[in-house]
């Protein structure tokens, strides 16, 4: 039975709003940065390479410190390593704000991710820890999860009015006034945390784990922009056999950066594994989406975030409601039913074309987030109450590495199907008198765009219109591919999820007492390792 005593009060749920704040702004800065592009490189003049580095290096930062940072938190104290991380998340803010050459971009932009990488698994343990009462923790663990969604669909809106009336270094300055607010109300609210028996960080595992993680995302994202090439297709590769040898020492070590022995746990592996395909299909579409309404519909980033606003609140609102039924519906009906309302939603891209309007768009998408956004949460509370207290670190890393990987797939896989299907379209889509791959308009559709704006007459008229078509029936093929494939995961869910029970469940069956309204204990829990149940 819990002990009642561990249920969160207000001064926990204060502290968890606290901690969606820094999470919310990770994911705001990815998107920025993409809408700040065109004007970076009209002040600053980076090369295409440079160019590429600028987009990319905040997240290979993020997602090859993210195990390393999530072990060194249960070291050295997970409030600690947050407040660290968002001191120089500010600090790296302003560089990049001020940064007056590509080159210093690109230095700021790594460290701002690096920083990032011990924000997101410090949030999540330190939830782990301040919510021991697995009901609370769902819930908890949902809102978390929802302040990332948020960040993401809030970043186009906000970065659109600011780069409308300020210069391109405001748009991130906006994390500098939200991490001062964590360094103040951190140590009010939140607890500290670290594993006594936690041992010293190996080294050689960090490094093993970046270039695994960095290796595999590095040739997934290249196979999204240029289609399977050798160089591609070598990153991937020695990422896997660099990741066998990190678990193959991982089996030997006392202290493990990443304990194996969390896969053994059905609900943590499946959780995992459906937490990957979740992000996976999410990401993926969502890609494909954005470039539609942008480019084929022609509306702009901050119009384009405002339809796709809608979706991110419905899959907030479906989350939180799952939340709630997961203490009485088994979570293999829940991801099942997720998975089969997101069929539906890929079902009515069915219908997609150049003429259509994003009023067809934003159903498909509320429809999808609707039924992913619960997974992904309730996955990623899965993961992380598997794992015990001491362990909370490195299961919240892995299971944001997992939407890291699972994001770069997506649009790598996605982004390569779409790019095969409109290539296709394009071969015998040249309007009479238009040479054939005119202006690269075989290659992507801002090329044929840009390259149509270039002929003269109806032939510039029929290039454009020929090449949005030709991207619409990519999504639209993505989406006759997904649909059935959901449909098909929601069946592999519910097997592989049957009979296991969410903790909330358990806690219900053992008669665990409603929540005081105030917790002596819970000034002396603030300062002492959690002895909380795991799922």
């Amino acid at each position: 039975m819990h002990d009642t005593s561990l249920r969160a009060t207000k001064r926990e749920w204060i502290g968890l709003a606290v901690l969606t704040l820094p999470s919310m702004l990770v994911t705001m800065d990815l998107t920025l940065l993409h809408l700040a592009i065109p004007q970076i490189g009209a002040d600053l003049g980076p090369s295409s390479s440079q160019l590429l580095w600028i987009t990319d290096i905040y997240g290979f930062a993020i997602a090859g410190f993210l195990i390393t940072m999530g072990t060194l938190g249960d070291r050295v104290g997970r409030r600690r390593l947050l407040l660290l991380g968002a001191a120089a998340f500010a600090v790296a803010s302003v560089l990049t704000a001020y940064a007056w050459t590509p080159e210093m971009l690109i230095v700021a932009r790594a460290l701002l991710g690096v920083a990032g990488a011990s924000l997101a698994p410090s949030t999540l343990s330190l939830v782990r820890h301040m919510f021991p009462v697995p009901a609370q923790r769902t819930t908890a663990v949902t809102i978390w999860s929802s302040s990332f969604m948020l960040g993401g669909a809030l970043g186009p809106v906000v970065g659109g009015v600011l780069l409308q009336y300020f210069w391109w270094g405001s748009v991130f300055l906006l994390a500098v006034p939200v991490m001062v607010l964590l360094l103040v109300l951190g140590p009010l609210l939140l607890p500290e945390y670290r594993n006594p028996q936690g041992g010293r960080v190996d080294f050689t595992s960090s490094v093993l784990s970046m270039v695994a993680v960095l290796s595999v995302i590095y040739g997934f994202k290249e196979m999204a922009k240029h289609g399977p090439e050798p160089v591609s297709a070598a990153a991937v590769v020695v990422g896997a056999v660099v990741g066998f040898v990190f678990v193959r020492r991982q089996r030997g070590l006392a202290h493990p950066l990443l304990d194996i022995r969390l896969f053994a746990d059905r609900a943590f592996s499946a959780s995992l594994m459906t937490l990957l395909v979740t992000v996976m299909f999410l990401m993926g579409l969502q890609f494909l989406i954005a470039q539609f309404l942008q480019s084929a519909l022609g509306l702009s980033p901050l119009r384009t975030g405002m339809w796709i606003f809608p979706a991110v609140v419905a899959g907030m609102i479906a989350a939180l409601a799952a939340s709630t039924l997961m203490g009485r519906v088994p979570p293999a009906h829940l991801f099942g039913a997720g998975m089969a309302l997101a069929a539906v939603g890929f079902a009515v891209l069915w219908g997609v074309s150049a003429d259509t309007g994003p009023g067809l768009v934003l159903t498909a998408s509320v429809l999808m987030f609707a039924g992913l956004a619960p997974i992904s949460a309730l996955g990623t509370d899965m993961v992380v109450g598997s794992a015990p207290p001491e362990r909370a670190g490195p299961s919240a890393a892995l299971s944001e590495t997992c939407i890291e990987f699972g994001g770069a797939l997506g649009i790598a896989v996605v982004g390569s199907l779409a790019t095969v299907v409109y290539r296709a379209g394009m071969a015998d889509a040249y309007p009479g008198g238009t040479p054939a791959g005119a202006a690269g308009a075989d290659d992507t559709l801002a090329a044929a765009l840009e390259g149509a704006a270039r002929l003269p007459g109806e032939a510039g008229t029929a290039l454009a219109d020929a090449a949005r078509e030709a991207f619409a029936r990519g999504l639209q093929v993505n989406a006759f591919v997904a649909a059935p494939l959901m449909l098909a995961l929601a069946v592999g869910a519910v097997l592989l999820l049957r009979g296991v029970k969410p903790a909330a469940h358990e806690e219900q069956e053992e008669g665990a007492a409603p929540a005081p309204a105030h917790t002596p204990g819970a000034e002396a829990r603030d300062h002492a390792p959690s002895t909380g149940d795991g799922v």
